[in-house]
């Protein structure tokens, strides 16, 4: 039967993606520290879902570089050190900062407009101290952004830039509400661009990557203290 068999194949990839999002989210909300060994079946205990789509979950943060397999325990949660940060930051930095200049030359006003409802999401999601509709909106824009440009495999490699430097949680500067000067780059990057001010929104971006990646830093201190 085939048709019945891709159903379930279907059903079981949804499955371990909607694992995978939820031990992401845990991990940038702090729940799943670095360094520490976590069993697939007491993971699925506190989902609610069986191990299998845990395992299979955690596999694939494995490739990411997320976690990594522990043999007859489970997955430890990647320590990340300040060099990785750094290489990160500045691997996001020479392709971002270029490719940010090059669509503001080029894009139409109403493809940078339709990013607006994202910018605005990102402000007020820091606003209100939500750090995983921050991050998602975040996610979205500079993804959709970098996008006009034309260069898929540009996006692909950004996208899994920014899963691999999402290793420790933000919790501290959600209480703070330190995230909101990040937010408001967003929307001044914005305003850049559609007003064609090409090199003015390269340093804009060049500006909120170091201070993404000094965020990170304030955090592991508060975090690690």
């Amino acid at each position: 039967m085939p048709h019945l068999k891709s159903q379930a194949i279907s059903v079981q990839t949804h499955l371990r993606d909607q694992v995978a999002n939820a031990l992401r989210a845990a991990l940038i909300a702090g729940d799943l520290r670095p360094g520490v060994i976590y069993s697939a079946p007491t993971l699925a205990a506190e989902l609610g879902v069986s191990a299998t789509p845990v395992r299979e979950a955690m596999l694939d943060l494995a490739r990411e570089g997320l976690v990594e397999a522990v043999r007859n325990k489970g997955f430890r949660v990647t320590e990340m050190t300040e060099r990785d940060l750094d290489e990160f930051t500045e691997i996001r930095t020479l392709i971002e900062v270029p490719t940010v200049g090059r669509v503001a030359a080029t894009a139409t006003a109403e493809q940078l407009e339709a990013l607006r409802p994202l910018a605005r999401q990102i402000v007020t999601a820091a606003r209100e101290h939500d750090v995983l509709k921050y991050l998602e909106a975040d996610h979205r824009f500079h993804l959709e952004l970098l996008a006009l440009a034309g260069n898929h495999h540009l996006v692909e490699v950004v996208a899994d830039l920014r899963k691999r430097s999402r290793l420790f949680g933000l919790g501290s500067l959600n209480e703070t509400g330190r995230l909101v000067a990040s937010a408001e780059e967003h929307v001044e990057l914005l305003d850049l661009m559609a007003a064609g001010r090409s090199r003015e929104a390269e340093e804009c971006m060049r500006r909120h990557l170091a201070h993404v990646r000094t965020l990170w830093a304030d955090d592991r201190a508060n975090t690690e203290g």
